[in-house]
């Protein structure tokens, strides 16, 4: 076949392509152009029709076909108060934004994160673990921290029996760290601690992390319930070698009568900062970040008004709140990861 011919027969088998294409047909098609000689599958206009409806099948989030999902708090047994404050909330969102928004119940706080990270969830309450546990496939970002006395994170400290053989690294009278976070808790390498629970931020899982992330290895701890008895417990220097609580567990009140010189005997020999939070008010990675906060500017002006203070105190058991960005929590997942705790067991 000279080049000539050869060039006609592809002009022919391109024009009934077109034509093809222009009339709809989607039957297999297999063509040898004959110019290599090696016969040359291609892809069948069914598939590619398919394929192309496919893409056009999803319809834009917040819309009646694509709603944005808002999960109520997680209850196997939800209060039909709950349900009729989470559609109120829903309504008022819907109304401000023009999304369509609708509610769904998850049984366990583990379902809410499993449903946020498959997409089928949007709007979700998180603990500091759930939201950590969704941090790590990126599957959430905050919009609201929850606040309490107008602080949305609290801190937590390392503290010893000071006729111990411990050298202070918190500086007690300008409230601040001095020196290497490293070097000042080496001194634990192999030291017995008293933790507050299994599950307490301050009391175990991040000063816990901290530990790990010095490369800090102590001993398997003594779990005292409360916050307070590990106070006590550093105290009468008789159960572990140093303990940790929140800032600062040693001015509770339960302890003044009892312990009055508390704060001159039990020292601090290093301040987590404030970075464990509490609740907050997350959305789907998934929608746009343009779509996050539209919905973010809608709960501001709900919590502006009565009924929406009292319907998010219904729904997640909020009060108070405030915008936050996603980067406040870095610390706080770091160290949560740190402790090489399991994060579905941490929550409760």
């Amino acid at each position: 076949m000279n080049a000539h011919a050869s060039s006609r027969k592809v002009k022919k088998v391109l024009l009934i392509l077109a034509l093809m294409v222009m009339l709809g047909c989607s039957f297999p098609l297999k063509v040898t152009l004959g110019i290599s000689g090696t016969p040359t599958p291609s892809p069948t206009l069914a598939a590619t029709a398919t394929a192309t409806l496919a893409l056009q099948a999803t319809p834009e989030p917040g819309t009646e076909n694509n709603p944005l999902i808002l999960a109520l708090a997680p209850s196997a047994h939800p209060d039909a108060t709950v349900i009729a404050a989470g559609d109120a909330m829903a309504a008022y969102i819907e109304a401000r934004t023009g999304y369509r928004v609708v509610t769904i119940n998850p049984n366990t706080e583990v379902d809410l994160v499993t449903a946020l990270a498959k997409g089928n969830a949007h709007i979700a309450s998180l603990s500091p673990y759930a939201y950590a546990l969704a941090r790590q496939d990126d599957s959430v970002a905050a919009l609201f921290a929850q606040t309490r006395e107008g602080e949305a994170f609290y801190g937590a400290q390392i503290i010893v029996n000071r006729e111990k053989d411990f050298t202070p690294y918190y500086d007690e009278a300008r409230g601040e760290n001095t020196g290497n976070v490293d070097i000042a808790l080496q001194q634990f390498q192999e030291k017995k601690p008293c933790w507050s629970d299994e599950v307490s931020p301050s009391g175990y899982v991040i000063p816990l992390g901290l530990l790990k992330q010095a490369s800090v290895e102590p001993r398997s701890g003594a779990f005292l319930e409360g916050q307070p008895n590990v106070v006590r417990a550093v105290y009468a220097d008789d159960i572990c070698d140093f303990g940790a609580t929140y800032s600062d567990a040693r001015t509770s009140p339960i302890l003044e009568a009892d312990y009055p010189d508390v704060m001159d005997k039990v020292r601090v020999v290093w301040r987590i900062p404030p970075i464990i939070p509490y609740q907050n008010i997350s959305m789907s990675t998934r929608l746009p970040f343009e779509m996050r906060r539209v919905v973010q500017r809608a709960l501001i002006d709900y919590m502006l008004t009565p009924e929406g203070r009292n319907t998010l105190q219904t729904v997640y058991g909020i009060d108070e709140m405030q915008p936050v960005e996603d980067s406040a929590y870095d610390e706080f997942v770091q160290l949560v990861l740190a402790s090489g705790l399991d994060l579905a067991s941490l929550i409760e």
